[in-house]
């Protein structure tokens, strides 16, 4: 199975959705539904033409996110990127759900990477947001809270799930 360009692009997008914490996306707190390597991988299997293989591969991805949980600031692997390309990737590949454990476990730390990235690059918009907080705007404090860091973690989700399906639209697979 090869990824169409239009395939990496939506993938991408469902990583973002997944990274982006919004209300009408989370259940019970500021981790969104989409993150969960089991609803993600279902999608991506929707995108690909097989959700019930999607929803198998995602399944087995999640098991080692069962007890997935950010406390204190911690940054453990992400199961967003994992759940989401790690599904994409095995079902290029067309390996058994095993083997996806195998292959999404090390993008899990590729989007820690993404995650310190983007809250690191953040930082430059709360100080934004300060300096108009001291001028008074608060459509300018409004702007720089929700705008910038939006198109931020577009780029910082979208572009590296893209770049990586991109691997399988020029057919550099390996036959598992």
């Amino acid at each position: 199975m090869k990824i169409t360009l239009i395939q990496a692009l939506l993938i991408g997008i469902v990583y973002y959705l997944g990274n982006i914490g919004t209300p009408w996306l989370s259940l019970l707190g500021s981790i969104s539904v989409v993150y969960k390597p089991l609803v993600a991988g279902t999608l991506v299997g929707f995108i690909l033409g097989d959700p019930v293989q999607g929803c198998i591969i995602g399944a087995a991805i999640n098991l080692p996110y069962v007890a997935f949980i950010s406390a204190g600031g911690t940054a453990p692997q992400d199961p967003g990127l994992a759940g989401t390309v790690g599904t994409a990737w095995a079902m290029a590949a067309g390996v058994n759900p095993a083997a996806a454990v195998t292959i999404a476990l090390p993008l899990g730390l590729l989007g820690t990477m993404v995650w310190v990235a983007h809250m690191t690059l953040d930082v430059t918009f709360v100080h934004m947001a300060d300096k108009a907080a001291e001028e008074g705007n608060l459509e300018k404090i409004c702007f720089w809270h929700v705008v910038p860091p939006q198109i931020l973690m577009f780029l910082l989700c979208v572009v590296p799930a893209n770049r990586s399906n991109l691997f399988w639209i020029n057919g550099c697979k390996r036959n598992y």
